[in-house]
């Protein structure tokens, strides 16, 4: 019996060594986080920009997958291009896994027409995976009378793993003061994440397609009559899919803008396939403020739609925090596009 628990053990050690997070964190303020989207977004803003996110899934359960990231990049107008530095990091708890990447991405903006755009960027990352299994229980440290758990096990395991390896990552996106359409694709060389020597297993490469039109409901402006200023007024509608390996997600969404208050709503799943089991996911609620200091503030709960059901979850909850500024030389800054991407 005892041998047998500990085989099982190992099969599962292994299994989750090889697979676990090898899908990559989904953030539903996806806009909030520009750089982990779509290198291409690099100096989007065409100033500088610095955010942090934060995203903790399914609360309500006994174990924590919890994600945050980072990020500032700046736009070069006299080079046409955007820097960037972006830090991204994710635990989960059941597993005692850990991702963390640091990555450096680059953008350049090419104008197509009198305001049409195409941008192209690229991202050299260093990721590090950590698995800490110092806390296992195995059989062989039971004790099948009184249930006592022993100190030693018995098994050559290693209380902690670690791997590291550089991923690569490119995107393009087009827009003018209405439309934008992007593509971006993620580990592109499909690095091997696996922990053990000898094995060998791929890290799925992730493609998204992200785009949108935006409905100007004010003519521009409109005067809000709580602060006493003028204000835009949007209606965005977007999508953004993603496919990783045997993984397909389709996000499909709305936000209104009534500077400073953004309202927003998204729904998260695959309505229709031929190719796998419709996968009604959640439906994602979504309130931000941007200041006219540059400050913007956004906060999202993920209702969770599928058989785990939201009171058993507790959804999901993410804050997100950015400041935009003009920072240097503001040569250039006249000539200044208005991205028409959603807010969060």
């Amino acid at each position: 019996m005892k041998i047998t628990f500990t085989l099982i053990t190992l099969v599962l050690i292994s299994m989750a060594m090889n697979s676990a997070l090898a899908q990559d964190v989904q953030y539903s303020q996806f806009y909030a986080n520009p750089l982990y989207l779509n290198p291409a977004l690099t100096g989007a803003s065409e100033g500088t920009s610095m955010g942090v996110n934060y995203r903790n899934q399914w609360p309500g359960l006994d174990q924590s997958f919890v994600s945050y990231s980072a990020h500032i990049d700046h736009y070069i107008f006299g080079a046409n291009s955007g820097v960037g530095i972006i830090f991204n990091r994710s635990e989960q708890s059941m597993a005692n896994l850990s991702v963390s990447e640091i990555g450096a991405t680059y953008s350049y903006r090419a104008r197509l027409g009198f305001r049409s755009f195409l941008r192209v960027g690229g991202q050299v990352s260093y990721m590090d995976r950590d698995a800490h299994f110092g806390n296992l229980v195995f059989g062989s440290q039971i004790n099948d009378q009184t249930g006592a758990i022993g100190d030693f096990s018995g098994e050559n395991l290693g209380a902690d793993f670690r791997h590291q390896f550089v991923d690569y990552s490119l995107g393009l996106l087009f827009n003018n003061d209405q439309v934008w359409f992007g593509l971006s694709t993620h580990h592109i060389t499909q690095p091997n994440i696996s922990f053990l020597d000898g094995q060998f297993s791929q890290l799925p490469m992730k493609i998204s397609a992200h785009g949108g039109y935006k409905f100007d409901l004010s003519g521009g402006a409109a005067r809000s009559f709580m602060n006493k200023t003028t204000g835009t007024r949007e209606l965005t509608l977007a999508f953004n899919y993603k496919n990783q390996e045997l993984f397909q997600q389709l996000d499909l969404g709305a936000q209104v803008n009534l500077q400073p208050l953004v309202l927003g709503v998204w729904y998260r799943g695959i309505p229709v396939s031929s190719v796998m089991q419709s996968n009604h996911e959640s439906v994602i609620a979504l309130v931000g403020f941007q200041l006219a200091s540059g400050l913007s503030i956004g906060y999202s709960h993920d209702f969770t739609l599928s058989s785990l059901g939201n009171a058993n979850t507790g959804g999901a909850n993410e804050i997100s925090m950015r400041y935009s500024f003009l920072a240097g030389s503001a040569k250039g800054a006249g000539r200044k596009t208005s991205m028409p991407c959603f807010k969060y």
